[in-house]
């Protein structure tokens, strides 16, 4: 039997020469391309080329070198089908034992916000592909390694003749299909929007895991968290968490919602995330008045809550924060000062995030049995809208600027939403009804006195004139909706009745 061999080729040269001095040690002949045959010279490791193997010159700026009968007849011949051994003996072609490779760094290079078309391009690996599916398809007889984090498990697994359990280059196989699968994804991702495809025949997605979690929503249901290739640093998955306990299936999604609702704000903000639905937002001129506002929105709901904060947290709202029973409070940063209150309570998580977003439509995917479906994310707001005063009294410009921020929250709210809002501050949320009236009387009664004066935003528009007339025995005052009910005119009829003044946008905000 021939000796073994070992073609590599890489890419990410991390812990490359440690793993390649031990297949030397096992008498495995190492093959290699041009770069990283250069490393293995200044290492004083032996390297054949690949141009000595197939006796045919790398050509077209290396892009052709390992697409060739001697290289890939020796990845698929099946050593144990006699017609596979006898083909490959007539032509001179060896077995190859072992595949390293990895492949150009197209994700690294798409991810330069100045990355030329041309260089991304040229960035599409095409050999390494082609290397690493010969091998992985024909893994009974060949080790592929397409991830510098296995060698060290192919080395412990390994014998001394330089043979792999099959159990172990299955896994190996399994994992390159999901590598290269992945790397296509990216490409066909990156081509379909270079050509203006909004919703292709084919969606290929790809995601990079990023932790296992303890569950899912309930402690019966297994979970992970998956982040996306191209990273945003704006987002939850790429929080840096400061302290406090990993992050739960629950924690992330909350934690995303609250993220999604300080971003409307300019202003100093601090919202109270629970179940998914905002709690309590509030606005001021510093982000300790703020944050008074969304604690004083609902004191009793923001118990075990999310807080999410669009500016520094300094000591005087740390010792405000350390008050309260908190899951997680993410900001841009934190004071030392800060950290050193909070970082008292050991379970409680803190995440920076860079707020340098705006808010950008991007595709939003949601799960269904058998399927998948796939929308923009809502990002739309007031800017370019035409607001429409359909009652006889037009709001004040203080109700109008209370009707802008009830606007920027009810869109966060699970539909039927209804949003009280009173001095930069939500006084009562009604959210996830199955009606629009209950909905306003769940946001009503929470409000309490505060209702008196109050402005009321709506998710969608009006079917019947109730709930307008619950608002307006309540002391509400002025009302923004979508508009566009058969039945908008009784609606309007009941604010005029009780003056109160209505505006609508033209735009809805279901959120299921």
């Amino acid at each position: 039997m021939t000796a073994k061999r070992a073609l590599i080729s890489v890419s990410d040269k991390t812990g490359l020469i440690p793993f390649v001095k031990k297949l030397v040690e096992k008498n495995i002949e190492i093959i290699s391309t041009g770069g990283t045959k250069r490393l293995f010279d200044d290492n004083g490791i032996p390297v054949k080329t690949v141009d000595e193997v197939t006796g045919f010159p790398e050509i077209l700026d290396g892009r052709v070198k390992t697409l060739h009968p001697m290289i890939h007849g020796g990845l698929l011949a099946v050593r144990e089908n006699p017609e596979h051994v006898k083909t490959i003996k007539e032509h001179n072609i060896h077995p190859i034992d072992f595949v390293v490779v990895n492949l150009y760094p197209f994700k690294e290079t798409i991810s330069r916000p100045d990355v030329a078309y041309a260089d991304a391009v040229e960035n599409i690996d095409i050999g390494g592909p082609s290397m690493l599916r010969s091998a992985a398809k024909n893994h009974r007889d060949v080790a592929v390694v397409c991830d510098p984090s296995d060698y060290d498990t192919v080395l412990e697994a390994m014998n001394d003749e330089g043979e792999v359990p099959f159990e172990l280059k299955q896994k190996l196989a399994a994992k390159v299909f999901r590598h290269t699968a992945a790397y296509d994804a990216l490409i066909a991702d990156y081509f379909t929007k270079q050509v203006g495809e909004e919703y292709p025949e084919k969606l290929t997605v790809t995601y990079e895991k990023k932790q296992a979690l303890r569950y899912g929503e309930n402690p019966h249901q297994s979970a992970a968290f998956y982040s996306e290739p191209l990273k945003n640093h704006s987002t939850i998955s790429e929080a840096k968490q400061l302290h406090g306990k990993e992050l739960s299936y629950n924690n992330i999604k909350d934690a995303d919602a609250a993220l999604g609702i300080v971003k409307e704000f300019k202003d100093p903000a601090a919202v109270a995330v629970k179940h998914m639905n905002p709690c309590g937002i509030g606005i001021g001129e510093t982000i300790n008045a703020a944050f008074d506002k969304a604690f004083d929105a609902d004191p009793v709901s923001i118990f075990g809550g999310i807080i999410a904060l669009n500016r520094e947290v300094d000591a005087e709202l740390a010792e405000k924060l350390h008050k309260i029973f908190l899951e997680i409070v993410i900001a841009p940063s934190f004071t030392q000062e800060a950290l050193d209150i909070l970082e008292k309570k050991k379970n409680l998580r803190l995440l920076t995030i860079e707020f340098t977003d705006d808010q950008k439509t991007v595709p939003q995917y949601t799960s269904v049995r058998g399927g998948l479906l796939v929308q923009d994310l809502d990002t739309k707001g007031l800017e370019g809208v035409e607001l429409k005063v359909v009652t006889k009294r037009e709001p004040t410009e203080e109700e109008l600027k209370q009707l802008k921020f009830a606007w920027k929250v009810v869109k966060h709210v699970k539909s039927n939403a209804i949003v009280l809002v009173k001095d930069d501050q939500t006084v009562g949320i009604g959210a996830g009804q199955m009606n629009r009236v209950g909905a306003a009387k769940i946001a009503i009664e929470q409000a309490g006195e505060k209702a008196k004066g109050s402005v009321l935003s709506s998710d969608a528009f009006f079917p019947m004139n109730d709930t307008v007339e619950e608002a307006a025995k309540a002391g509400v005052t002025a009302i923004i909706q979508p508009g566009g009910s058969i039945r908008d005119q009784d609606s309007i009829d009941m604010a005029d009745k009780y003056g109160i003044a209505m505006v609508t946008t033209g735009i809805r905000h279901f959120k299921h």
